[in-house]
């Protein structure tokens, strides 16, 4: 794991705050833009009093440095797969609750971060982590001891592609190459014939049984199209379940707890970006402001 040397930022610089930085840099955000990555940086260093970067190679160096970071405060930059590893790795820890976790968004894939509230422009959200705000935050959390920030969804309805702009492909001289490797795809994919399988994670209806706070939302014998489980504010977790329509019951059914569980048929299930299971049954506990997260002031 490379390590930057540490920077001192200038005493010119009466907003400058005294504090501490360890700003843990994922691989792929290096990777994929390394120019939002020395933005970041220089921001950071510029703006706090001691600032220590680490570039890990992967996750065990990644989740290394967090364990060593000492009174330093630690900052991701990286994507939601880089701030949910942080999260799963402070909580497994058990310090999420002494710890305000700062994030620069770097990366296509950002939806969990936009609804979270960070800024994911690289001077934007380096400016968050020197002069924002500690905000707590709920999550859930299950039976196996995963977290989840955004959202449980059954079954795993696939993440939406990152859009890119003007048919961008990403940088450097491969863009052409890339461009033509797309549009044979395209070409051969047009002239298969159309398949009839279901994609995946858009299986048909499945019969599970939801309790919330112990009291059953839906049982085995109505057969459901999609269940979501989201921390709700306040120590409850919001649950949203889409019954087959049939008849007047068409219309999705809702509570708010602090347990859920789900059972029933071995399912899967996506938590934030990742799919889980398969599982017989699942349970989701909603924490109150299990974590902390720096946001922009105001």
């Amino acid at each position: 794991m490379a390590e930057v040397a540490t920077s001192a930022s200038s005493s010119a610089n009466p907003s400058a705050r005294s504090d501490q930085l360890l700003v843990v840099v994922d691989p792929a955000a290096r990777r994929l833009d390394g120019e939002s990555v020395r933005i970041a940086k220089d921001v950071l260093s510029a703006g706090a009093s001691h600032t220590k970067v680490c570039l890990p190679d992967g996750p065990e160096e990644f989740a290394r440095a967090l364990r060593r970071r000492g009174s330093r405060r630690p900052v991701v930059v990286g994507d939601d797969a880089a701030l949910l590893r942080a999260v799963a790795l402070l909580h497994r820890q058990r310090e999420l609750a002494t710890c305000a976790l700062s994030v620069v968004p770097v990366g296509p894939a950002l939806g969990l971060a936009r609804s979270l509230g960070l800024p994911t422009g690289a001077v934007a959200a380096a400016r968050a982590v020197l002069d924002g705000a500690e905000r707590r935050l709920d999550l859930l959390v299950d039976d196996s001891d995963g977290v989840v920030l955004g959202a449980v969804r059954i079954p795993p309805v696939p993440l939406p592609a990152p859009a890119r702009e003007d048919g961008d492909v990403g940088p450097g001289p491969l863009r052409p190459w890339l461009r033509g490797c797309q549009s044979l795809v395209r070409t051969l994919a047009s002239s298969r014939p159309a398949r009839t399988a279901a994609a995946p994670g858009t299986a048909g209806p499945a019969r599970l049984r939801v309790e919330v706070d112990g009291v059953t939302l839906v049982d085995l014998d109505q057969p459901v199209e999609a269940v979501t489980v989201t921390p709700g504010g306040g120590g409850v977790a919001a649950v949203e379940v889409r019954p087959l329509p049939a008849g007047a019951q068409a219309s999705g059914l809702t509570a708010s707890g602090r347990t859920v569980t789900v059972s029933g048929a071995h399912f899967r299930y996506r938590a934030d970006a990742v799919v889980c299971g398969p599982v017989g049954t699942r349970t989701w506990v909603a924490r109150e402001g299990a974590w902390g997260l720096m946001l922009p002031a105001g």
